[in-house]
């Protein structure tokens, strides 16, 4: 995969320093008309001026100041190095603990990191100790299923002082319980060696119901333990709003706020967020790209008042919990796709990760950790700068966001780079605080050579275009009648790109019914599902932001009047078809006007 050409990065990087139920017969179906996919639309323009670089500086000086409050108590554990080698079977076993990238606060358990966001200190929690598996475990897990599979691996990295061990399988099974698949994740073996791992028979037809779904579960154990509410704040650039959604929908002690990037999902993706008609679900469709939409997200999450007063969290994989469970992905992948585990060494097996902000990837990192034998593959679109800095060692943002076929990878910050980055240097937190406050203020970073290296020799990568999207496709379909998304597809199109026989799995991430302007794009058809083709006649809510206005303050304006926990209502005309919608906000007079462009929040 020939990589683009990129600029050297400016002067000021020198600065010292974030279901079985395939869907039906797809393929099979009359091709539908076009909606608003993302090749119709023209990308959102995202350029850093010096004024944005400063407002940058100062939300990390504010994370900085803030973080102060919450420092453990004299005499609680600091941050250390992370401890190599512990080993599962060991019955003396420290209790699993979890330590910032950036090293500023103390330790906290699993509980902790799960009703987090960013660390206090700006970072992203990761495990003190990554467990090591011998070959006897890895042979014993090669017999399981992907659900047995997710309960060892969460049994840990949560403590049963925490959550039990029954009730920990028992809220796995009901996270897993609305898949359409008997087996959760199914393993597709295709012609000329295509291996295509599906993970998206969950709810919303994406892989991150597998993990969202489990996440879900464990908020709801402990908030129901201790009678707690939380407010969830989201941003998407389609998939993770929908599957956060579902994962919390209806429940009492949980408010969920996502923003979603107008225009530049699909309607597919736009409506399982906006037909979700539950009091506790709110919808802001806002100008700009996913990149764009999380820079008022960081900034509510840096004002630590804030944060406490509503129990603020997200559920973007900054969560440490959502890394979690997708390390089963690879687990299973790997046991699928082995050729034998009888022989010395294991075999090593190639797993080709679609990749956006670098969760699923992240996960990939730490199982390879676990003594797990895979090589793996980020595969990106024309918005590569996992690619980049893979090859040489360059964390630099383009101009612009491009609008591709692969929608949800349409990313420029992969914030969880700063893990691989922490995993790799040894746990060195001062290095990842000063690489990544680098980035943020300059958004251009030069990796350290050392580091560039460690992190070549663990990934490779390659990237496509949307024209090399539409050609896996084809080819997909016309060797085995079988469609891919065009994410699953940028997986698709490296390994018909590989002329070795090494074995290969490549990590589906969603559905091709959720793309239809992609599947068309490919000259393809695509019979859409009872439950997708529903959602065009259900009522729809959401809440339109307004460029150039202060999001995050907006919010904190309103949740300071309204709290979360007394609900209020507000009818508002919605869209072009001026019909009342209920949503949770101030009361007006029903016979007064309404102006959208007065309910901005948050």
């Amino acid at each position: 995969c020939p990589l683009p050409p990129c600029s050297a990065p400016p002067a000021a990087s020198q600065l010292p320093l974030p279901h079985i139920f395939p869907i039906p017969k797809l393929g099979a179906g009359q091709p539908v008309a076009p909606q608003r996919g993302e090749h119709q639309r023209r990308a959102t323009g995202t350029s850093f001026p010096r004024a944005q670089a400063q407002r940058a500086a100062g939300l990390q000086a504010a994370v900085a100041s803030c973080s102060a409050a919450l420092l453990p108590p004299r005499g609680a554990r600091r941050p250390v190095a992370i401890q190599r080698g512990c080993a599962i079977n060991s019955s003396a076993r420290a209790p699993m603990e979890y330590i910032s990238t950036r090293g500023g606060v103390g330790a906290v358990d699993f509980e902790g990191a799960l009703f987090s966001g960013y660390a206090p200190d700006g970072g992203l929690f990761m495990p003190r100790c990554i467990p090591t598996l011998d070959r006897d475990t890895l042979q014993r897990w090669s017999r399981l299923s992907y659900r047995e599979l997710v309960k060892e691996l969460c049994s840990l990295f949560i403590t049963a002082e925490l959550i039990p061990r029954d009730t920990l399988n028992d809220l796995i099974d009901r996270a897993f319980s609305r898949f359409r698949h008997k087996d959760v994740v199914h393993l597709s073996r295709l012609k000329d060696g295509l291996n295509v791992l599906e993970l998206w028979h969950g709810v919303t037809y994406a892989f991150k119901d597998l993990s969202l779904s489990c996440t879900g579960q464990f908020l709801q154990y402990f908030l129901e333990k201790k009678q707690k509410h939380v407010t969830i704040l989201v941003g998407t650039s389609g998939d993770t709003g929908s599957s956060a959604i579902e994962s919390v929908r209806g429940q009492k002690n949980m408010d969920i706020f996502v923003l979603l990037p107008k225009g530049l999902c699909t309607q597919i993706q736009e409506l399982q967020m906006t037909t979700v008609i539950e009091n506790n679900v709110h919808v802001f469709a806002a100008p700009g790209n996913s990149d764009e939409i999380d820079e008022p997200i960081k900034e509510l999450f840096a004002d630590v008042d804030f944060v406490r007063k509503y129990d603020l969290m997200s559920l973007n994989s900054v969560n440490w919990s959502r890394i979690m469970v997708q390390i089963a992905h690879h687990f299973y992948a790997y046991f699928q796709c082995a050729p034998s585990l009888d022989t010395t060494p294991l075999p090593v097996v190639e797993i080709v990760v679609p990749t956006g902000a670098g969760g699923n990837i992240t996960a990939g990192c730490i199982a390879q950790k676990m003594g797990l034998p895979i090589r793996l593959v980020a595969v990106v679109n024309s918005n590569d700068i996992i690619h980049r800095i893979v090859q040489h060692g360059d964390l630099s943002v383009s101009e612009s966001v491009k609008a591709t076929l692969a929608s949800a990878m349409d990313i420029q910050e992969p914030y969880n780079i700063e893990r691989i980055f922490w995993l790799l240097s040894g746990s060195d937190s001062h290095l990842t605080k000063m690489l990544m406050e680098q980035f943020s203020v300059s958004k251009s970073l030069k990796l350290p050579e050392d580091l560039h290296r460690k992190l070549s020799k663990t990934l490779q990568s390659c990237s496509a275009s949307d024209e090399d999207i539409v050609r896996a496709m084809q080819r997909c379909w016309e060797n085995n009648r079988y469609l891919l998304c065009p994410h699953s597809a940028v997986a698709a199109h490296y390994h018909y790109s590989q002329l070795d026989s090494t074995p290969r799995c490549c990590l589906a991430s969603a559905s091709a019914a959720k793309f239809q302007d992609a599947v068309l794009r490919a000259g393809l058809a695509v019979q859409l599902p009872p439950d997708i083709t529903t959602l065009t006649s259900m009522e729809t809510r959401s809440i339109p932001l307004e460029p150039g206005q202060d999001w995050a303050q907006k919010w904190k304006m309103r949740q300071n009047q309204f709290p979360l926990k007394t609900h209020h209502s507000v009818h508002v005309l919605h869209g072009e078809s001026n019909q009342l919608k209920e949503i949770k906000g101030i009361r007006l007079p029903r016979s007064q006007p309404c102006n959208q462009s007065k309910l901005i929040c948050p």
